[in-house]
């Protein structure tokens, strides 16, 4: 049913047939009193219809949701995100998130923070209609890039999807909010602290694969008072095509023997150095994930807290754990404790997936910086096809 056939026309006048109001024969209904609450009904339902007739829910936009969710006040911090092109890897369309233009990369800048705390993100869509609609399925999809995070909470004017109408068209920009709830007992909220990560969810679809594939993701860690904190922090993705942060064989690694650069394709730390992994699954592949040399507390944070020593035993002390699509956990370890510097192998145990290039390094240099020998034969993927790829060389610790 349109919306205009529920507005009501003239009232006929007294004693008139039906045939005369309405074209049909028989005797006239006798006309309702028409009062206030009934014509606000019929308001309401015109203005729903309209926008049903308009795209749905979703195109209402902020009229019909909350901006921020319950516990969110003024955001206590803001920051600016852009989707940016990046130079191909072949063929292969890339797209990343930066905190500047310049700086955008894959996987995206970290995104950290505390419990309680309420953020705004706004995002600026640099990638062009060209090429956004170079990576769609359907022609008929919508244009634009969204930012869509998992683990905190937010309402659906931030869920970045195109059932929500929450995207960002090519030239243009949005604000999301993201409230990191803390725990509560008498609510029963289990808080948000943990490892997660941000993705889009709308370019070539409405599930955003291609913008995923295409480089469109990162990582999200929200601590509590007194989590250690890292000396560095980077996320690690496992993917489709065996890849690691979309790369492959010794595009995985760039690191050079000299100065090395800290970066999605160069894990580096001093030895001593607490060292964080965001790990996050992606794509259509089981994975998992193992550190040569290394092993974690398999818990929330990676390790035993303090106040954990009577439970100390039950908690498992591991070196690799399973990735499915969409996981997320982190990892804690100090650089080089007890085994010392080293090239010590981060790859997946799915054994075809290593030997097609599923494997990278963590380089720990000595307490002077110094790279220790063997660069030359780092890699142990013999034979697998190396994927070039752009690396922006940023670090992934903000």
């Amino acid at each position: 049913m349109s919306a205009w056939r529920l507005v009501e026309g003239p009232a006929p006048e007294p004693g008139a047939t039906a045939e005369a109001a309405t074209g049909t024969s028989g005797p006239a209904r006798p006309e309702r009193p028409r009062t206030g609450a009934r014509r606000m009904l019929v308001i309401a339902a015109v203005m729903l219809l309209t926008l049903v007739g308009a795209g749905g829910l979703a195109a209402a936009g902020t009229g019909m949701f909350a901006e921020k969710p319950d516990g969110c006040g003024k955001p206590d911090r803001s920051i600016q995100l852009y989707a940016v092109e990046l130079p191909k890897d072949g063929t292969q369309i890339r797209i990343g998130y930066g905190l500047t233009p310049q700086t955008a990369s894959y996987p995206g800048p970290l995104m950290e923070m505390m419990e309680g705390e309420c953020l705004a993100i706004t995002l600026h869509n640099q990638v062009s209609a060209e090429t956004l609609a170079a990576l769609r399925t359907d022609p008929n999809h919508p244009l634009g890039v969204s930012l869509h995070v998992h683990g905190v909470k937010y309402t659906q004017q931030s869920d970045g999807t195109v059932q929500s109408g929450s995207y960002v068209p090519p030239g243009g920009s949005r604000t999301y909010t993201w409230y990191a709830q803390p725990r509560n007992n008498k609510t029963g909220a289990q808080g948000t602290a943990g490892y997660w990560w941000y993705h889009d969810h709308v370019v070539g679809g409405p599930h955003g694969t291609q913008g995923l594939s295409a480089g469109l993701f990162g990582g999200l860690v929200v601590r509590r008072p007194g989590d250690p904190k890292p000396d560095r922090t980077y996320t690690v993705v496992f993917g489709d095509r065996q890849s690691i942060n979309l790369r492959r064989g010794t595009a995985t690694d760039t690191c050079t023997e000299v100065n090395p650069q800290p970066g999605p394709s160069c894990l580096v730390a001093r030895k001593g150095e607490r060292v964080e992994f965001v790990v996050v699954g992606i794509g259509n592949d089981m994975h998992t994930f193992h550190l040569h040399g290394h092993s974690w507390a398999d818990t929330r944070t990676g390790v035993i807290s303090n106040n954990g020593q009577p439970f100390v035993d039950s908690i498992p002390i591991i070196d690799n754990k399973t990735l499915g699509p969409g996981d997320s956990f982190g990892v804690q370890v100090v650089a080089g404790d007890a085994v010392g510097p080293g090239h010590w192998m981060l790859h997946c145990h799915m054994q075809f997936h290593s030997d097609a290039g599923m494997s990278t390094m963590l380089h720990v240099l000595d307490e002077n910086g110094n790279m220790p020998p063997g660069m030359d034969h780092q890699h142990a993927a013999a034979g697998a096809a190396p994927a070039s790829a752009t690396d922006s060389g940023q670090h992934q610790h903000q």
